[in-house]
């Protein structure tokens, strides 16, 4: 985190040096959670394994959804039953490791009821369906929680982090691209609970750290991420939309907000 800097009023004090300024920096760096342990090889593999095509395939995904209102409501949708599928997993298992990952602030259920509530009214559970490639993602998450529990974490990496990672800009798109009613239809993006999301995520990494893990177990759970990201990308392909359609509409209002053209 960068470091806050005050305006001093009154008589001036000396600097730090550059030698001591260049140690903090360092000593940042060292601290850094991300920069070691299983929370490096998490970013560092799914990084390096996601290849161009795959990465498009996700930001076009993205913005199909958010081409139309429908589109938009059958994304969330399809989150609906895979997060049901995740938090109904981290309630009933016995893996300490993946218990101590789970975070009241990151669920999602409540959140995405309220969207449902929002886009298709109080009676919303008799009119909603998993999609193909959603019931393909909620059975392996089924299936890790059954046979290989400790997998749940590379579930929760991949979702809620990448969700709190992105969820303030997502939201944001959202509302402008589809003119939503303010504060509705965007409460998965909404993370109420968490103040500040860099310091979240950085403890949260810090405890990811902490887990007695073995190399081989680390090593599965790098590849169940990328399997993950994977299963959301088939989500994404199956929703109708054009993503051109989201980038003028975003781009068309934010010019006018620049402007001041109502």
């Amino acid at each position: 985190m960068p470091a806050s800097l005050a305006v001093i009023k009154g008589k001036s004090k000396s600097t730090p040096s550059s030698l001591t300024m260049s140690k903090e920096i360092i000593n940042q760096e060292i601290t850094n959670p991300r920069k070691e342990g299983l929370a490096l090889m998490l970013d560092d593999g799914t990084r390096k394994s996601h290849s161009v095509a795959q990465n498009s395939a996700f930001v076009t995904g993205f913005f199909k959804g958010l081409s139309s209102r429908d589109s938009y409501a059958k994304l969330l949708t399809s989150l609906y039953f895979v997060y049901m599928a995740m938090e109904e997993a981290f309630d009933i298992t016995t893996e300490g490791m993946v218990k101590k990952m789970d975070s009241h602030e990151l669920r999602r259920i409540q959140a995405l009821s309220d969207d449902m509530e929002y886009f298709y009214g109080s009676e919303w559970k008799s009119k909603i369906f998993p999609s193909m490639a959603t019931q393909k993602y909620v059975k392996r998450v089924r299936e890790v929680a059954q046979n290989y529990p400790r997998l749940l974490i590379a579930h929760q990496y991949t979702r809620y982090l990448g969700d709190l990672f992105g969820g303030q800009m997502m939201g944001s798109m959202a509302n402008k691209s589809l003119d939503l009613s303010y504060g509705k239809g965007t409460a998965f993006y909404t993370f109420e609970g968490i103040e500040n999301t860099g310091d979240f995520i950085n403890e949260w990494y810090r405890q990811l750290n902490e887990l007695d893990l073995s190399d081989g177990e680390k090593e599965d759970i790098v590849n169940e991420a990328n399997l993950v990201f994977d299963l959301n990308i088939d989500i994404l392909n199956e929703i109708e939309g054009s993503p051109w359609k989201t980038i003028t509409s975003l781009v068309w209002k934010s010019l006018k907000e620049k402007l001041s053209i109502s």
